[in-house]
C-alpha cells in the first residue's frame, strides 16, 4: 500500500475538474485533496453499490480517509438530479465515479445514450465547483464480448463529453497527476 500522498491543490478550482485514471491509480485520492483545498462543505456523490463483502470494504476504506468534514450522497442511479441539488457556491462537490454510474445505468436497463446526453447538457450549467472521477477503460485490449464493447465505448463518450465540459482534466497515473487541460489565465491588461 503506497503511502499517503500529499497534493498541492489551486486555491480555488474551476467549475469543473475531471480526474481520469485506471484502477488502483491514485485517481480519487488526488480528486478528493482538491476538493479538500476547498472552503466550505465538501459533497461526496457516491455512484458505488455494496454489492458483495469486497465492496462493502472498499466503501468503508474510503469514507475512512475522507473523515468528517465530507457529507457523502450515496447516488448510484439518479446522480444528474443530485449533481444539481449538491453543487453550490459553498461547497464542493466529488463525484467518484462516473464509470460505476454508467455500469448502474446499464444493469438497470436505463437509456444510457439519454443519461449521458443529460449529464453533458446539465454539467455548464453547475452553480459552483465539481470534481468529477472517471475510470479510462479504453487503453487495454478490445473486449471479447459486445456487452463489454458497449460499456467501453459508453464509458470513452461519456469521458469525452465530460472533459470537453471541464475546465481542467486531470489523469493520474501511479499516484501521479498529469495534467491534459488546465484552466485558461486571462491575464490582467492595466
Amino acid at each position: 500500500m503506497p503511502s499517503k500522498t500529499v497534493f498541492q491543490s489551486p486555491s480555488a478550482l474551476p467549475p469543473l475538474t475531471l480526474v481520469l485514471g485506471g484502477a488502483r491509480s491514485g485517481k480519487s485520492r488526488y480528486a478528493e485533496s482538491l476538493v479538500e483545498g476547498q472552503d466550505g462543505e465538501c459533497v461526496y456523490l457516491a455512484t458505488a453499490e455494496a454489492g458483495d463483502d469486497e465492496m462493502v470494504s472498499r466503501i468503508r476504506v474510503h469514507r475512512k480517509r475522507r473523515g468528517r468534514r465530507w457529507r457523502t450522497v450515496e447516488t448510484p442511479l439518479d446522480l444528474i438530479a443530485d449533481l444539481k441539488a449538491a453543487v453550490g457556491p459553498d461547497r464542493c462537490v466529488l463525484v467518484d465515479c462516473l464509470t460505476l454510474w454508467l455500469s448502474n445505468l446499464m444493469a438497470a436497463g436505463r437509456d444510457v445514450e439519454a443519461e449521458l446526453a443529460a449529464l453533458t447538457r446539465a454539467l455548464p450549467k453547475l452553480t459552483g465547483s465539481a470534481v468529477l472521477v472517471a475510470n479510462e477503460v479504453g487503453l487495454g485490449i478490445v473486449p471479447e464480448n459486445a456487452l463489454a464493447r458497449r460499456f467501453r465505448d459508453f464509458a470513452g463518450h461519456l469521458n469525452q463529453a465530460a472533459a470537453e465540459a471541464a475546465q481542467s482534466v486531470v489523469f493520474v497515473t501511479a499516484g501521479l497527476p498529469m495534467h491534459l487541460k488546465t484552466p485558461a489565465v486571462v491575464e490582467n491588461s492595466t
